[in-house]
């Protein structure tokens, strides 16, 4: 079986692989080495990853019933699955499986394997399982609502009519990825659906096979010779555990690496430099945004929302405090996804701000506060802003803290104003939408507490457009409605959006074919070559 752990012979063999940056002169040309910053894996189980390097795993060990084109993330291709179609009333979607597809174990693909899959994410209700259970799947309801009626045919009833676009986006989730059914059901202890075994195994269909997994060291995938859409051009993909930049950047310029993916902004402008390695910039799902508290009454003043935003100095902040690893960016969907545009209305413009501040009665500036994750690049920017809005009378206090005190006193609407980070769950608009334009219930105890109720801004109109773009059929008019509430959001919403993500790839010379999409799940090793 190709489904293996670490153990100790293959840990002496990974560890002779690759040795110290001293001795080894360049990776070998079948194989590509990945430098990567790995701690935060825990799990190998895609219906438990929760974590960027989890997810990222399970597009490359896994198959799913869809998946997007990296190039154009409107366009959902068939995984698995040759095609499908929606009933007449919305609701129930039939897949048909492609015939002749094999696991890694060499047992063949089917529907019951990808309905089984999508069933034991329902029931095991690990952190992922939302991008399935908001379609009205329960553990109760699953096995018919999700349902195999022949070994080439899925059958997916959602509760209620949805966006096409909006079910097969989440249908090509990781967490939707297609496992082996019969190997887990293999590792079941305690009826955990093999969950306890999944955790440093797999069993997919995917380009890869898993070889080892050390936590916090290195993960080493092999090449699936049997793969339906072609084997890989490399027999190998090594994941090396590099937490620090300098580290990386010394592996690259040593040859010991082909790419490094978590690199600061000083070693980036060094690397950039040479002949013998080259530079991407990849944008990323992620949004960096100031949350103003609508219950603070002069934060709840539209011109003083107005005039926070024309008070940021983006530009500057963009060139000397994120260099490189951020992009302007001040709507709510991120480049890359459907319905997102690249407008950008607001500037440094202090005597603009200082107009509507007079014209908000408080002219002569106010107090306020900012709760900061004190780490970079957060607390830097929390510490420009501070001196920018000065200039017009805001007297910023910074509250410093950790990520779990500065989230905590956010979700419970006790501050005044938060610098916060948002990323996508899912490679779908609603994902977005849900968190900056939805607000069903402004009340304290209300059971939906996503970003627009965390800074208590009640909109019920924006609210019901973001349900009817969830619910629009017609994929071009639903970009529309999209691109329109983002329009309306800006001029209105109580959020600064200032930067978007940017994943920054540095390669090797002759590496080529590392594909990174816009959310962590779209990230492919299978055409990566060199030459």
């Amino acid at each position: 079986m190709m489904l293996r752990t670490v153990c100790a012979a293959a840990v002496v063999a990974l560890s002779t692989a690759f040795g110290s940056v001293s001795l080894q002169a360049a990776t070998p040309k079948d194989m590509a080495v990945i430098a990567w910053q790995l701690d935060e894996l825990i799990t190998l189980d895609p219906a438990e990853a929760y974590e960027f390097s989890g997810a990222e795993l399970a597009a490359n060990l896994y198959d799913r019933l869809v998946y997007y084109d990296i190039e154009n993330t409107d366009d959902i291709k068939g995984g698995i699955a040759e095609s499908w179609t929606v009933s007449d009333d919305g609701k129930t979607f039939t897949f048909k499986i492609r015939d002749g597809l094999k696991f890694h174990s060499g047992n063949p693909v089917t529907a019951e394997d990808a309905a089984w899959s999508l069933q034991r994410v329902v029931k095991l209700n690990k952190g992922p399982a939302f991008i399935l259970t908001e379609f009205g799947l329960t553990p109760e309801n699953v096995d018919q609502k999700v349902r195999a009626t022949d070994p080439q045919t899925l059958v997916f009833e959602a509760d209620k009519a949805y966006a096409p676009t909006f079910v097969l986006n989440n249908l090509g989730s990781w967490v939707s990825s297609v496992l082996d059914k019969k190997t887990v059901m293999e590792h079941e202890k305690d009826g955990d659906l093999g969950n306890a075994w999944l955790k440093t195994n797999e069993a997919g269909s995917g380009p890869f096979t898993l070889n080892a997994w050390k936590p916090n060291e290195l993960v080493m995938l092999d090449r699936f010779e049997d793969y339906w859409r072609g084997a890989p051009a490399m027999k190998r993909v090594a994941l090396r555990h590099i937490p620090e930049s300098a580290p990386q950047r010394l592996l690259l310029e040593k040859g010991d690496a082909d790419i490094a993916r978590n690199l600061s902004p000083d070693d980036i402008a060094a690397l950039s430099k040479r002949d013998d390695v080259g530079i991407r910039n990849v944008p990323q799902g992620a949004i960096y945004y100031l949350g103003l508290n609508q219950k603070n009454e002069t934060l709840a003043k539209p011109e003083v929302r107005e005039a926070l935003k024309w008070l940021v100095d983006y530009d500057s902040i963009e060139k000397n405090i994120l260099q490189g690893t951020k992009v302007q960016h001040q709507s709510f969907l991120p480049a890359g996804f459907l319905g997102a545009i690249d407008d950008q209305p607001y500037s440094y413009d202090l005597d603009k701000a200082k107009a509507l501040l007079e014209k908000a009665g408080v002219g002569d500036g106010f107090e306020v506060t900012m709760d900061v994750r004190n780490t970079y690049p957060t607390a830097d920017v929390a510490q420009a802003i501070q001196a920018m809005w000065a200039k017009a009378g805001i007297d910023l206090e910074i509250i410093p803290g950790d990520n779990k005190q500065t989230l905590t006193k956010y979700r419970a609407r006790q501050h005044d104003i938060y610098i916060g980070r948002w990323a996508p769950d899912y490679l779908d608009p609603h994902s977005n939408a849900q968190g900056f334009a939805w607000n069903p219930n402004n009340a304290d105890d209300s059971d939906f507490k996503l970003l627009a109720w965390r800074n208590a801004w009640d909109i019920p109109e924006m609210t019901k457009q973001t349900e009817a773009a969830l619910a629009e059929k017609d994929t071009a008019k639903r970009r529309q409605m999209y691109q329109d509430m983002q329009r309306e959001h800006q001029k209105v919403s109580p959020f600064v959006i200032m930067f978007q993500d940017i994943a920054v790839i540095a390669e090797r010379k002759g590496v080529t074919g590392f594909e990174v999409g816009p959310n962590f799940d779209v990230v492919y090793y299978r055409n990566i070559t060199k030459e």
